[in-house]
């Protein structure tokens, strides 16, 4: 039998709050740009904003967490550094970033350019190159969590915090104390 335990009520919230944005990014499509999200406890921004309440998630108000999307966030080519240069309020209790990338099976992989450039445009037009759009957070707690569709297989929704490790880690940085002066708030 699962018992409910505080890290499992950490994990269930945070996959529900993932898997809202993938809703809510799901009609936009393949070709979008990576969005940020700051992720709130819902029961603070029912507070503050009662007209947004709106319970269908099954899990307790208290433990709830909404996203609210940062549209000021343009990474450009370089997600991994406009993520180093964000800074959350105390407020913000995780974030979540959506993206879509391109992969190769392990087999192809061997014969990729050293050349970043000449490797983008490589994987880009391979036989064999898998899609997938992944929407990734993390709590300030460590909890991490991911949910990823494949665009060969639109129809299956996977989750892991195995899926971008990469991305898990960036995030994660965000919210690292350092000095205000090299960081830009969201």
């Amino acid at each position: 039998m699962l018992t409910d335990s505080p890290d499992h009520d950490q994990s269930a919230a945070l996959t529900a709050s993932l898997m809202e944005i993938e809703r809510h990014i799901d009609p936009a499509g393949w070709e979008q740009p990576p969005l940020l999200f700051a992720l709130v406890r819902t029961a603070e921004l029912e507070a503050a904003e009662p007209q947004l309440a709106n319970d269908t998630s099954g899990i307790a108000l208290e433990d709830r967490i909404s996203a609210i999307q940062q549209d000021e966030f343009d990474p450009g080519d370089d997600v991994v550094g406009e993520l180093a240069r964000v800074a959350w309020p105390d407020a913000v209790v995780g974030c979540a970033l959506s993206l879509v990338r391109s992969f190769l099976p392990p087999e192809a992989e061997q014969d990729l350019p050293s050349s970043p450039a000449e490797a983008e445009d490589w994987v880009q037009n391979h036989p064999q190159r898998q899609d997938v759009r992944a929407v990734v957070g993390v709590l300030r707690d460590g909890t991490a969590q991911a949910v990823a569709r494949l665009q060969s297989h639109p129809d299956d929704l996977l989750s892991g915090a195995e899926i971008l490790p990469g991305v898990v880690l960036a995030l994660t940085g965000t919210f690292a104390p350092v000095e205000e002066a090299t960081r830009d708030g969201a």
